[in-house]
């Protein structure tokens, strides 16, 4: 596929470009937004339509954009493992990817300015990090350490932030940078684990994922650790807040994950897709119970 290609008078339909934008990848940013929402303790009324345009600019906008620069820079590869993708299929023809892309990135950005100051600041770190992790010279999805701590950091504190700071009008206070911070840590693991599907063909494209590198069992122990340790912080740090119950129930969702890390690890390849739909779950409404918990001290 050629990059010199003229791009075509037509359009590509919209279906191809929602495929594109992969809605299903909006889901994690859009609930780690909610608990920034959450956890500003500002009611909801008179603000809106500022809630509604961070939804959309953590989804849609932000999270679909680096979802297009994705595909844009790895359709060479899909050409061969996915044809049937909507670049290399040629629904999306010519050179109409990277426009997408790119008018994805401004779109963002005018109306992460829109919002204020700080949520443009969280969009632009989104951003870059989304093309850095996919575009050359950077590419960090070719690293195991780089490629998920981007990834982290963009579905999890960046949006969480957003959040805060949609609802607060400017800077979040510091100790939702810290559960932000916590849990941004934590979803290393979990991007590790979404490392596992793709193993081999990393291996053989020379992605040095922590599974291809480290094999499957270290990389799953890593994970595990990764997810559990940044969590027990946040529950010494609820408790240290005088916010007893929430410990607790934080604690208790941790405790869950440790019994299913055990099952994990018994057949980290074969369970990570189950523990995904399991483990995953309770880590994510342990970072809500979290917001919930802090909003009472702010």
């Amino acid at each position: 596929m050629s990059d010199t290609v003229t791009l075509p008078a037509v359009a590509p339909a919209p279906a191809a470009v929602l495929e594109l934008m992969k809605p299903v990848t909006w889901f994690p940013p859009m609930w780690a937004f909610m608990c920034g929402v959450v956890s500003s303790g500002v009611p909801l009324s008179g603000r809106w339509p500022f809630l509604l345009a961070g939804l959309v600019l953590t989804g849609p906008l932000v999270c679909g954009t680096s979802q297009a620069v994705n595909d844009w820079f790895d359709r060479h590869v899909d050409a061969i493992n996915e044809p049937g993708r909507p670049i290399p299929s040629g629904r999306i023809p010519g050179r109409w990817g990277l426009g997408l892309a790119v008018a994805g990135t401004i779109t963002s950005a005018v109306v992460a300015a829109l919002i204020g100051r700080w949520v443009f600041f969280a969009a632009l770190v989104g951003l870059a990090s989304g093309w850095a992790y996919s575009a050359p010279p950077f590419r960090l999805k070719a690293s195991g350490i780089w490629g998920p701590a981007a990834c982290a950091l963009s579905y999890e504190g960046l949006t969480w932030f957003t959040g805060a700071s949609v609802m607060a009008g400017g800077l979040p206070d510091g100790r939702i940078l810290a559960l932000l911070g916590l849990y941004s840590f934590g979803a290393f693991g979990i991007m590790t684990l979404n490392d596992f599907k793709a193993v081999e063909g990393d291996r053989a494209m020379g992605l040095r994922s922590l599974p291809a590198t480290l094999g499957v069992d270290r990389a799953a122990r890593i994970a595990c650790v990764a997810m559990a340790v940044p969590q027990f912080v946040v529950v010494v740090l609820l408790f240290h807040w005088g916010l007893f119950w929430h410990g607790v129930g934080v604690a208790a969702l941790v405790v869950g994950q440790l019994g299913l890390m055990v099952r994990l690890l018994g057949d980290p390849l074969g369970r990570t897709p189950w523990y995904n739909a399991t483990g995953t779950s309770l880590y994510v409404f342990g970072m809500l119970g979290s917001a919930f918990g802090v909003a009472l001290v702010l």
